[in-house]
């Protein structure tokens, strides 16, 4: 049997040498492994926290430094033939040595090292060194020797296999790691063991059957040559084979009769089962997923297709959830995968500016049902393709689709972000004069890697993509498209002349919650433009584009209480008017993923989970958007939005009223919509055409679902001043807070953070016609109920201007 001992204990962090100004000076200071060092000089109060006010800008010194690693530890011997020492994740170019002795070198973040170390261990103390080259150093020398290669940004990234976002983005900080940031440890074995366990699993018909097919492609690592038993089980199945003398990889086959189907959230169920793998002593374990998964390509469209099933994507993009990952908790993951789930989405695309996740990610993913699009950790830049890179992408992508492989969750390889985008449309060419950028990744190296470990998954090149090198890569009627003239250019209202097959960004900004932002700058007072709140906002003009986007569709602010509401309003409405739209072209197009799930720190993003883990009121517009059964006015109809197993069927109805509520006209419509479908009911002349288009509102009703639709934006409508009750009641788990209106009241909000930042609501963005009423339920902290009903934190946007 092997056993497994970590190193975590005793470590000390050095400065050894700096390229930039070294402050201040750090010797012999505890270390926490897996960490970084700028966690290790938080924590023994040697700088500020970077995720405070502009705190970050005093810290670059840090990825401009050697740090040296060094703990000691006893080892009271062993009888296995072998130990290695295994370290699962080294940020990044380092030299390990034991006892003196150099043992490697490494030069990626993304994959993991093993190292033979018996012959070097001594009864006693043994002393581990890990010695961590400057990053930019490394990147910069890199750089060039090689040449400069156009991208989004000046920083050095594509030049060391790191997580790219450490050098800063669009919505992140500039903080460069360095550190063990995975568990390090030692593994001792004898005879074999288990190097690699590649479950690859498919379904398949017999006798009007579908049976699991399961065959367990194993790597052996072995200290003796002799014959092997290779076993394998799963639901009550188990199968054996024999490796012979010397042999180092084998098959094993599984069929398991009609297993219960994984499903993506909204489709079915999540059935897991355990698989059990042995090779002579040694055991791997792991659960599996019976599902398949196809990528139908017809005509230009992009549709995921489970189980034989096409399914619409509802998704988020996913970042990085910490600038230091080591800091991640299974607990934390699974919040954010419970508020995705929540939102109604079904997929997660891990961004290539980051990382390949951890394994509570994915384990996550498999038993909420929430597929994962994995993009390679290539985005927005060329990249050499030369050595030492061919050699260390080929490493890190083998083992991880190898890692990946059991995962029924896990739906589509992507070979990158934004990167064949920019090289047709960022002028890059001419930049590049003949050097490599990245398309023998793309095109050969990556997909052949995903053909020989991973077959029963598609591979697609990149995003935006169409489907071939010589086609415009971002054109919406053909594969994936990104869609950023909105934000960087155009009102939002400018999703209405896309038509695409599948959106895998886009997004509008909005900043975090008040108490978010509150803890993470000091500034007084709070100002849109205060020092502190421009430093937590990463994006070129970001403070301009919020205040830009505005546009006519909500007042000009007054002070920072408005301009927070309305920018986080509108972030919400421009998201759910491109919802909208997609949806209802299905099956036409048949995917959105949001640009984002969530931020790395505190700041003003395109999040709808903010840096502190709050929900912002995009998440609850998101969560009506996402709904499985959707109405929304699209020109002159009503798109009726089916994504449900069960028909959708009965009488539409649909009336204009004046804001007061009395009925002007009215239509009572048919409507049948099938499972997973969408359907166009067009509307007459006499409720699409007002009488008064700042006096009125127009409503469509299914089943309890609405849509409402204003002729006017918000300034332009004659809202009477809002005129609302309220009764705030205490319950067992917190406040209910009733609102009953008494005039139209447009997008009621509750914002309790204000009072207390661990309060948080179950809705927002509510608006009501006289006489309706809203509850909202107040959990968490101790807010003063009679300030949850008053200015600033109820709103809306026809209340009394003060």
């Amino acid at each position: 049997m092997s056993s497994y001992r970590p190193l975590h204990e005793g470590w000390t962090v050095t400065a050894v040498s700096s390229t930039g100004q070294l402050r201040p000076v750090v010797a012999g200071v505890p270390a926490a492994v897996p960490g970084c060092v700028h966690t290790d000089l938080l924590a023994a109060g040697l700088i500020e926290d970077p995720y405070v006010d502009d705190n970050e800008t005093r810290l670059t010194w840090i990825g401009r430094t050697a740090w040296s690693y060094e703990t000691v530890f006893t080892w009271d011997g062993t009888d296995d033939e072998r130990a290695d020492l295994v370290c699962e994740g080294l940020d990044t170019a380092a030299t390990v040595t034991l006892n003196g002795v150099e043992l490697g070198r490494t030069a990626n973040m993304h994959r993991s090292y093993r190292f033979s170390v018996r012959h070097l261990l001594r009864e006693g103390d043994n002393t581990l060194k890990v010695l961590f080259e400057p990053p930019y150093e490394y990147a910069e020398a890199r750089r060039a020797a090689l040449g400069d290669r156009p991208g989004a940004y000046e920083q050095p990234f594509p030049f060391i296999r790191k997580m790219a976002c450490n050098f800063g983005w669009d919505w992140g900080p500039t903080l460069v790691t360095s550190g063990i940031w995975r568990p390090i440890g030692i593994r001792t074995w004898s005879g074999a063991r288990l190097a690699e366990v590649r479950p690859l699993v498919t379904l398949e018909e017999s006798d009007g059957a579908v049976n699991g097919r399961v065959e367990v492609h194993v790597t052996a690592d072995r200290a003796a040559e002799g014959p092997l038993t290779l076993t394998a089980s799963v639901a009550g199945v188990t199968e054996t084979v024999r490796l012979d003398a010397g042999r180092r990889t084998g098959v094993v086959t599984l069929t398991v009769p009609a297993p219960e189907l994984w499903w993506p959230r909204g489709h079915g169920g999540q059935p897991l089962y355990d698989l059990t793998v042995r090779l002579g002593d040694d055991e791997w374990t792991g659960r599996i997923g019976f599902r398949s998964i196809e990528l139908d390509r017809t005509d230009g469209a992009f549709t995921l297709v489970v189980n034989g099933r096409p399914v619409f994507v509802r998704g988020f993009n996913w970042i990085p959830e910490d600038t230091f990952p080591s800091r991640l908790t299974r607990e934390r993951v699974a919040e954010r995968f419970a508020q995705a789930a929540g939102a109604g989405a079904n997929l997660l695309r891990v961004w290539g500016g980051g990382l390949y996740e951890s394994e509570d990610f994915y384990d996550l993913a498999d038993e909420t049902g929430l597929l994962v699009w994995q993009d390679f950790p290539f985005a927005c830049a060329a990249y050499p393709e030369e050595e030492p890179f061919r050699g260390e992408v080929e490493a890190e992508a083998r083992e991880h689709v190898a890692r990946l492989a059991r995962h029924p969750s896990l739906a589509l390889w992507c070979g990158n972000n934004e990167n064949i985008w920019g090289l047709a449309d960022w002028d890059w060419r001419d930049d590049l004069h003949g050097r490599t950028w990245g398309g023998g990744f793309y095109y050969d190296l990556l997909p052949r890697i995903v053909a020989e470990l991973d077959p029963t998954r598609p591979y697609w090149p990149g995003t935006p993509y169409s489907g071939a090198p010589d086609l415009p890569p971002n054109d919406p009627s053909r594969g994936t498209a990104h869609i950023w003239t909105v934000w960087n250019a155009h009102d939002y209202t400018h999703y209405a002349t896309y038509s695409p097959r599948f959106v895998a960004e886009f997004g509008f900004q909005g900043p975090p919650a008040y108490a978010t932002l509150r803890a993470a700058v000091t500034d007084e007072p709070l100002t849109p433009a205060s020092p502190g709140v421009a430093h937590h906002q990463k994006a070129v003009d970001g403070n301009l584009k919020l205040l830009r986007g505005l546009g006519d569709h909500l007042p000009a602010p007054e002070g920072f209480d408005d301009w927070h509401y309305y920018t986080q309003l509108n972030q919400a409405r421009a998201v759910t008017f491109a919802l909208e739209r997609f949806r209802a072209l299905a099956p036409y197009c048949m995917g959105t993923i949001v640009w984002q799930l969530n931020d790395c720190w505190p700041v003003t993003s395109w999040a709808a989970v903010d840096g502190g883990g709050r929900l912002k009121p995009l998440w609850h517009a998101v969560r009506r958007a996402y709904a499985d059964r959707l109405l929304t006015f699209q020109d002159d109809a009503v798109a009726v939005v089916n994504d449900s197993d069960e028909p959708w069927s009965g009488e539409l109805s649909v009336v204009r009223l004046t804001l007061s509520g009395e009925p002007l006209a009215k239509e009572r419509l048919a409507v049948e919509v099938p499972a997973r479908g969408t359907a166009s009911v067009a509307l007459p002349a006499a409720l699409l055409t007002p009488d008064d288009p700042a006096r009125e509102v127009l409503t469509a009703t299914l089943d309890g679902v609405r849509a409402l639709r204003f002729p006017s934006e918000d300034p332009a409508m004659d809202y009477p001043e809002a005129e609302m009750d309220t009764v705030v009641e205490r319950t067992a788990e917190g406040l209910r807070v009733a609102v009953t209106a008494r005039t139209v009241v447009r997008e009621l909000a509750l914002f309790p953070d204000r009072l207390d930042p661990l309060a948080t609501v179950d809705d927002q963005l509510v608006t009501l016609l006289p006489g309706e009423t809203a509850v909202f339920h107040v959990t968490g902290g101790s807010p003063d109920p009679d300030a949850l009903v008053r200015h600033p934190v109820l709103r809306c946007v026809n209340e009394p201007r003060r």
